[in-house]
């Protein structure tokens, strides 16, 4: 499955020069321990690790002339913290960011380097969900908090975005967050609707745990594959497979009629490889979906310094582009 293009079936296009990068930084990756999602105490300490290195975040925005701006939004009972950035000049479109981290590690900031880069590009206002974390709050909640979020946005009460396309945009727990609220979304086909695109990299669509996850092999890197079916247990308390099967909280079930074109990326040494690829099957009945298999690449690899990543950023930035422009 290298190299999969649904669509075009051509290959990505990565020089041996780029394979080669790739190749000898997963082998520093492979002395690192898989990430697993145990207890409740590691998160903890990996989230008050990761504020401590976004102290002085304010700065660095600065630096691209850019600023960010923290709101609390609220849909009926529901409230949830959104981080905006928006660019110098005037929107083209909205991007709607959804961080990854297992669910349990993350915020809003995390991604504010790919975030300057959609805003500096695409001239796009970014807006990023501070969803609560699983550490304390059951899924639900955070899928509730997503939901919450999309429904602000994309209402006639958000004057400020109104007219303007919509890119969801999930990477990871992320993007499974992303899809869950697509499919929550069909609830309100007005504001579906204004969804222009969704771009993915390498989501979890299926709580029990895809082939390709429970049968990972010792080559795949970063997560722990067969260790992630209990984590979804423990995400999940009081759920048997057949529950944690039912769309949204596995998107890879849900109907997607009248979804929006979709752009999705996996890693050939990702353990959720297979939900990226059977996710992409099925959304393809309904609207035009290109997929990726990239070749020698990890879960989580836009993080990484390889020629790759940035080739995958660059694609992306001109993918959402051109969705906007279309709208």
């Amino acid at each position: 499955m290298i190299n999969y293009n649904a669509e075009t079936k051509t290959p990505w296009p990565a020089s041996e020069r780029d394979l080669a990068h790739a190749r000898d930084f997963n082998r520093k990756l492979a002395w690192l321990p898989r990430f697993r999602i145990r207890n409740r105490f590691t998160p903890r300490v990996i989230q008050a690790l990761l504020r401590a290195g976004q102290l002085g975040g304010a700065a660095q925005l600065l630096k691209h002339g850019l600023k960010a701006e923290r709101k609390t939004m609220g849909v009926g009972d529901i409230s949830v913290p959104v981080r905006i950035i928006r660019p110098k000049g005037k929107a083209k479109g909205v991007v709607l960011d959804f961080h990854g981290g297992g669910w349990v590690i993350g915020n809003a900031q995390m991604n504010d380097a790919f975030n300057v880069a959609m805003v500096n590009t695409c001239d796009v206002t970014v807006v990023s969900v501070d969803y609560r974390l699983a550490i304390s709050t059951p899924i639900e909640g955070l899928m509730e908090d997503c939901l919450c979020a999309a429904r602000w946005l994309l209402s006639e009460d958000c004057d400020e975005f109104a007219d303007l396309p919509v890119i969801v945009v999930g990477e990871s727990a992320g993007a499974h967050l992303a899809a869950a609220t697509l499919l929550a979304l069909k609830q309100w086909p007005h504001l579906l609707q204004r969804v222009s695109g969704a771009l993915l990299y390498y989501g979890v669509y299926d709580l029990t745990g895809t082939a390709s996850v429970r049968a990972a092999s010792a080559e795949t890197l970063v997560l722990d594959g067969p260790g992630m079916v209990e984590a979804f247990r423990m995400l999940t308390p009081g759920l048997n497979d057949q529950q944690r099967r039912q769309p949204p909280l596995s998107p890879l079930y849900g109907d997607f009629t009248d979804f929006p074109p979709a752009l999705l990326f996996a890693g050939e040494l990702d353990p959720l490889r297979d939900d990226t690829l059977e996710l992409a099957d099925r959304w393809m009945k309904s609207a035009p979906v290109e997929v990726h298999v990239l070749p020698s690449s990890p879960h989580g690899f836009i993080h990484f310094p390889t020629a790759i990543a940035d080739s995958v950023l660059a694609y992306s930035r001109q993918w959402i582009t051109a969705r906007m422009a279309q709208q």
